[in-house]
């Protein structure tokens, strides 16, 4: 697969193009906004450039790596593609759309593949008129950075192509994964009480942003807590990946969507990119210091902790991917400190046990339901 073409060029689309050039494939990337195609090219040729600077690459690297890129005008331009990745809005429609139109261009072997990182892969699939060539290959962002892949295949991808892109994405330096079609895969099913319960305990006025950040970092080690990481992602992002994981598990109350989180939206209180989201990024700002409180750390920590690896635990028990991949995913996906399989027997599957039979019983809500495997390792 070495004739590679990109759809969409934004931060994912020119950060996937960035990898599969530096491992040698000739890409065309093409955005329907052809201005923003020059413009991401552009950009990362100013990428490569710092690359150059910091001795990261030759110059001659560097020039062989941009001249593996080129912009494509048209979908027809793809003809001669063996793979395509798309990585455009998160809209099943516009995405049908595009991969429709493209069947009639390329070859019956090109392979299809999806950077949705929470529509189901088998629903995509199913407008073509060759459903078996379609795969989600999920990338995380910064994609030349983060080294974690997720391979979806759906219920009518091809039986052997999921180990064709798992041994692809190897050959491209990165750290792959398979995973059930499921809604959010594995990182975003199983990260999302990192950020829900999070929200949770601020709407209840149990601590500030800043304490329940600063109990995750102190006592979890995370290098971000779920509030500065929901503004480096975009409280929007956000948002809309959490509704679409609680709308495709048929509204299952252990992935409702923050009520907080949807008011900071209608607010354009996006985070990073807006200038403000929980955290001021405006210049001169000051971060505000979280008030230091250890008993109200450990609680904090041992609620987000206890439904992150019970979420783990679930996905384990389902399926979703094997004990190791589930590992990896999170570690190299969105960089936890440790497998939540391995943190759970570390902290005791009974005390996690516990402090989720507690949360129940305080709350009576699902959203707090146990998996049945946990009390049985």
């Amino acid at each position: 697969m070495k004739n590679v073409g990109i759809i969409g060029a934004g931060t994912m689309g020119i950060g996937i193009a960035q990898v599969a050039a530096t491992n040698n494939c000739k890409v065309l990337v093409y955005d329907a906004n052809a201005d923003q195609a020059e413009k991401s090219v552009q950009g990362l040729e100013k990428t490569l450039n710092k690359l150059v600077e910091k001795n990261k690459i030759s110059s001659d690297r560097k020039d062989e790596i941009f001249n593996n890129i080129s912009i494509a005008k048209e979908l027809k331009d793809f003809a001669d593609c063996n793979l395509i990745i798309e990585a455009i809005i998160e809209n099943k429609e516009i995405k049908t759309k595009v991969f429709t139109e493209l069947e009639s261009y390329i070859s019956d072997d090109c392979v299809l593949g999806s950077n949705t990182s929470s529509i189901s892969i088998t629903s995509l699939s199913s407008e073509l008129k060759n459903p078996k060539r379609f795969i989600g290959i999920h990338f995380f962002n910064p994609a030349p950075l983060m080294p974690l892949v997720e391979v979806i295949p759906g219920l009518l991808t091809e039986e052997k192509l999921p180990e064709q892109i798992y041994n692809l994405m190897k050959d491209w330096g990165k750290t792959p994964v398979i995973a059930k079609d499921i809604p959010g895969f594995i990182v975003n099913r199983i990260a999302r009480p990192y950020y829900g319960e999070g929200l949770r305990i601020v709407e209840e006025n149990i601590a500030t942003p800043e304490q329940v950040d600063e109990a995750m970092k102190t006592l979890g080690n995370f290098k971000m807590g779920p509030f500065e990481l929901m503004d480096l992602i975009g409280v929007d992002v956000n948002f809309s990946v959490t509704t679409t994981v609680y709308k495709d598990y048929f509204y299952d109350p252990k992935y409702k969507p923050s009520l907080l989180q949807q008011r900071m939206s209608e607010a354009k209180l996006h985070g990073r990119k807006t200038g403000k989201g929980f955290y001021d990024y405006s210049e001169g700002a000051e971060k505000p210091v979280a008030e230091r409180n250890e008993a109200l750390y450990q609680q904090i920590f041992m609620r987000i902790i206890s439904m992150l690896i019970n979420e783990a635990v679930e996905a384990k028990r389902l399926g979703v991917a094997n004990d190791e991949d589930i590992e990896l995913a999170m570690q190299k996906g969105v960089n936890y400190p440790k497998g939540l399989l391995s943190w759970g027997k570390e902290i005791g599957y009974d005390k996690i046990s516990d402090t989720l039979q507690n949360l129940y019983e305080e709350y009576q809500e699902e959203r707090y339901r146990q998996s049945p495997l946990l009390r049985k390792l």
